[in-house]
C-alpha cells in the first residue's frame, strides 16, 4: 500500500488520525474505538477501509518512512559531492525531524511494542533501518571501508534519536552530527578523496 496515493479522503483522515495517536500515546495503548470517534467514523468503516488493526499499524510506519525518505532524498540530491557534506545532510534532517517529533524515532517506538520479529511492523522497521544504511553507504563512495564507517553512522544516528527521546537530552543530535562528521573527514583523509601530492 501506497498510503499517500491510495487511500479514499475517509481512509487519509483515519490514517491520519491513528497517526497523531498511535506516535503520541502508543500504538497498543490505542485502540479502534478511539480512532473511530476521533476520525468521525465506525469501527465497521475503518475496518472496511483498512481490515485490521495490524494493517493501520503498518499504513501508519508506512506513512512517516515515505515522509522521511523523501526528506532524506532531497537533502542529499542538494548536498554537495564530498562524503562529509553528504553525511552532514542526513543529520540534518536529522535535526528537523526531532525537532517536529518529541517522541523519538516511531520505527524504534513499533519495535519496542512488537517483539515478535515476524511482525509486518518489524519487517517495516528492519526494511526503514537497512534503507538509511543503504544511503550511508552511498554517501560515502570512494571512502575506505564504507560499510563498516555507514554501520558506525546508523549507530549514532539511531543513538541520537534515542537519547533525545529516552534522556531528554536536547543536545543529543548535534553531538552526533559533530562525531558523523569528524568520523567521515578522518576516513575521507585516508582514502582516494585526497589531493595527490
Amino acid at each position: 500500500m501506497t498510503p499517500s496515493t491510495t487511500l479514499t479522503p475517509g481512509a487519509r483522515r483515519i490514517l491520519e488520525v491513528a497517526s497523531a495517536l498511535f506516535y503520541e500515546r502508543g500504538i497498543h495503548a490505542v485502540g479502534v474505538d478511539t480512532i473511530a470517534a476521533e476520525s468521525g467514523v465506525t469501527k465497521r468503516t475503518l475496518y472496511d477501509r483498512f481490515g485490521s488493526k495490524d494493517a493501520l499499524v503498518v499504513a501508519y510506519l508506512a506513512e512517516r518512512d515515505r515522509r522521511w525518505r523523501d526528506r532524506v532524498v532531497a537533502a542529499l540530491d542538494a548536498a554537495p559531492a564530498d562524503p562529509p557534506a553528504r553525511v552532514d545532510a542526513v543529520f540534518e534532517v536529522l535535526a528537523a525531524w526531532t525537532a517536529e517529533s518529541g517522541r523519538g524515532c516511531s520505527f524504534i517506538n513499533a519495535a519496542a511494542e512488537f517483539p515478535d520479529p515476524d511482525h509486518p511492523a518489524r519487517t517495516l522497521v528492519r526494511e526503514e533501518k537497512q534503507w538509511l544504511r543503504e544511503r550511508f553507504v552511498d554517501a560515502l563512495a570512494g571512502v575506505p571501508d564504507a560499510e563498516r564507517v555507514a554501520e558506525t553512522l546508523l549507530l549514532l544516528h539511531e543513538g541520537a534519536f534515542v537519547v533525545l527521546s529516552a534522556a531528554q537530552d536536547p543536545d543529543a543530535v548535534a553531538q552526533a552530527r559533530r562525531a558523523a562528521r569528524s568520523l567521515v573527514e578522518s576516513v575521507v583523509g585516508t582514502g582516494p578523496h585526497d589531493p595527490q601530492p
